[in-house]
């Protein structure tokens, strides 16, 4: 076996981890979570990695490697006035939309048509608040903040993944040396803590159903497009339906859905994996392996996130995003016709409005899809 299939394995396990963990750990700031309960999100998420990747990899004989929904995350994360049991019930509620999707084709078909420009809209509007996040989190602690904007943006030159993974490596090390970081308890074991879900009817349709499209737009049509442009043929319903039962196997444990991985796939699925295609699966058992062990040490990188200043994982979740960011807004306006559409469900979406308890992805949905409909109607006229 080549050595290279162990490296880029673990490097898509590093990239993917270490590039959004901070948006999860927003994600759980934001619905309430306790540390036991955010360390037990993570430590669900990485176990769905783990059996997805094992299982889709071995049963299909290609490089299928998952991740969890960091849209998704980041939509939690921009959401408010949302308790962790009805968070857990929309996760749960868009985890089951997943599996219908699979076994139900209407269903699908529905997704498809919703317009790309409409839903890389709305993703630019959720991510919209992250970016900022870049600028005012480096400006509200400057010492810690600027270096490592600086920092980012020369290595982004080079590689965009790893200038995540050293704003995170050296945005720790800064923090140590400059005494902003409070006392670490490391912990041991995964700690997986049960969440009774709740649900509520404008949650499942301002945030479940948000949730489902971009995980849907976001992550699993980009990941299909890497297998195909590597030259595989993605057995999509099969890894919808795995990635929708472990989305609502690891909900009740604070985890937001599994999804196909896209930019950590593509680690795995090229020539320098392994020259010939049909081996590039056994990448997939070493993935997984390297999710499990992070699943068992969830508590403890929870604990040492805790130690950190909210600043600090605000500004590296800003910079994981900024990319996710200016694709989807170029993705957005770079399309023929009229920009009314996709602009109304960015600024929407954007602006965090909320009427009668649904949040503002669902309107910037119904307002773009809304107007492009009036805009096809008055050509057709």
């Amino acid at each position: 076996m080549r050595a290279s299939i162990l490296i880029n394995a673990l490097v898509a396990v590093l990239v993917g981890f270490g590039g959004s963990v901070a948006i999860v750990i927003s994600a759980a700031d934001a619905i309430g979570a306790t540390q036991t309960q955010t360390a037990s999100m993570i430590a669900a998420l990485c176990a769905a990695m783990m059996a997805t990747t094992g299982y889709l990899s071995w049963r299909h004989k290609m490089p299928i490697v998952t991740a969890w929904s960091t849209p998704g995350a980041a939509l939690i994360a921009t959401t408010s006035s949302l308790s962790i049991e009805i968070a857990v019930g929309s996760f749960l509620f868009a985890g089951i939309l997943l599996v219908l999707t699979a076994t139900l084709r209407p269903l699908g078909d529905v997704i498809a048509r919703i317009p790309p420009r409409i839903a890389a809209a709305i993703l630019a509007g959720v991510l919209f608040q992250f970016a900022l996040g870049l600028v005012n989190n480096a400006a509200a602690i400057p010492a810690l903040g600027l270096p490592l904007v600086i920092l980012f943006f020369l290595i982004r030159l080079f590689s965009p993944s790893w200038a995540v993974l050293a704003v995170l490596a050296v945005g720790f090390t800064l923090t140590f040396l400059l005494d902003l970081a409070a006392p670490v308890t490391l912990s041991q074991g995964a700690n997986l803590a049960l969440i009774t879900p709740e649900f509520s009817l404008t949650a499942l349709i301002g945030v479940a159903l948000p949730l489902y499209l971009v995980t849907m737009a976001s992550q699993n049509l980009p990941g299909f497009a890497v297998l195909t442009a590597s030259g595989y043929t993605p057995p999509s319903r099969s890894i919808i339906a795995s990635t929708g039962l472990a989305s609502v196997l690891t909900a009740p444990f604070g985890a937001v859905p599994t999804s196909l991985a896209a930019i950590t796939a593509s680690i795995c699925t090229g020539p320098d994996t392994h020259p010939d295609p049909s081996k590039r699966w056994l990448a997939g058992p070493f993935y997984a392996a390297g999710y499990g062990s992070l699943a068992l040490a969830g508590a403890s990188v929870v604990a040492l996130l805790a130690a950190m200043p909210p600043e600090l994982i605000g500004l590296i979740a800003g910079a994981a995003l900024l990319g996710p960011f200016v694709g989807s807004a170029k993705l957005a306006f770079s399309g023929e016709g009229d920009d009314a559409a996709p602009g109304m469900a960015f600024v929407v979406t954007a602006s965090g409005l909320s009427l009668f308890g649904i949040g503002a992805a669902f309107w910037g949905l119904a307002i773009g899809v809304a107007l492009t409909v009036a805009a096809e109607l008055r050509h057709k006229v």
